[in-house]
């Protein structure tokens, strides 16, 4: 794969940067290398090698959700900038 000082660009642009030129050029070196290093991966024979789905043969300890009433609500409206003494008050943030 090239990378072209128009790919920088358009990845730039995907991805919402405005880059300088020393940025740009950064980017495109560090571009570079990362590719090259994957190509030189793809060299590598897995024909024989299990496809990995974790990493470790150990599972997830998952513990029961329990309701526990850990704050009271007078605690939990403490720090909140404003409220009617029962719910938290939040500015609106869809216009109709």
């Amino acid at each position: 794969m090239q990378v072209t000082p128009q790919l920088i660009d358009k990845l730039a642009d995907l991805a919402r940067l405005e880059l300088d030129e020393s940025s740009r050029e950064e980017l495109m070196r560090d571009l570079k290398e990362i590719i090259a290093f994957f190509e030189k991966l793809q060299e590598v024979d897995t024909t024989a090698v299990e496809p990995l789905i974790h990493i470790t043969e150990q599972q997830n300890r998952l513990r029961n959700d329990e309701v526990k009433m850990e704050i009271t609500r007078k605690e939990a409206l403490r720090n909140a900038p404003l409220h009617d003494g029962i719910h938290m008050k939040v500015p609106k943030v869809i216009k109709k």
